[in-house]
């Protein structure tokens, strides 16, 4: 009786929402150089109408580079907007080498999804309270505490690619897709998601 308790607080928990991000698939070179990088840049490809989405995504991946030693700039700051568009591959090179960068990672929204869930009425024990004196003033205050309707609750996810580029031999070093489910606002998605990469490029030896 007590484990299915349990189970039923966390399974209600779980629906009700906290934000989670998780890695689902990641890849890295057979040679990783074994270098500590001058500059990072951080390229979010967002689309423009979610740019604040975009520039706390790139802060929260510098600020994670940063408590870890290394020189890293948002490419929003650097360059705005528009940072890349319309220049050919070269072009692009040569411009992050007058800046002097030598690594880039990228944050790429694949897919952001809406699905409707329908959560079922609930009933809930409620302990004596100085209302049960009186059945009136019992029932007008509990009445909506003890019973839920059904309803339907909307959630969001969101489906990212990070891909780790050395400038110096323009190669991909790391790709890593993740899944941010229900973040409960942009600032804690940035954060949660900065943290997760960061400490895998760092697990998988990307960076030191």
């Amino acid at each position: 009786m007590k484990i299915s308790m349990i189970a039923g607080i966390f399974a209600l928990l779980v629906m009700t929402g906290c934000s989670s991000s998780r890695i689902t698939h990641s890849w890295k070179a057979e040679a990783i150089p074994q270098k500590n990088y001058d500059k990072i840049m951080v390229v979010g490809l967002i689309l423009y109408n979610d740019r604040n989405l975009r520039e706390k995504m790139e802060n929260h991946l510098v600020g994670d580079l940063s408590e870890r030693g290394y020189t890293a700039v948002s490419s929003l700051k650097e360059y705005g907007p528009k940072s890349f568009e319309n220049m050919k591959e070269d072009e692009v090179i040569q411009k992050l080498h007058k800046s002097g960068v030598d690594a880039v990672v990228t944050i790429v929204l694949l897919d952001k999804k809406r699905e409707r869930y329908y959560m079922p009425g609930r009933i809930h024990y409620s302990p004596f309270t100085k209302y049960q004196y009186n059945f009136p003033g019992y029932y007008n205050t509990l009445y909506d505490r003890v019973y839920s309707r059904d309803y339907y609750q909307m959630d969001t996810k969101y489906f990212w690619e990070s891909n780790f580029y050395s400038i110096h031999s323009n190669e991909l070093l790391y790709s890593v897709q993740t899944e941010s489910f229900d973040p409960d606002s942009a600032e804690s998605l940035a954060h949660e998601y900065g943290k997760l990469i960061v400490t895998n490029l760092a697990k998988q030896q990307i960076i030191r």
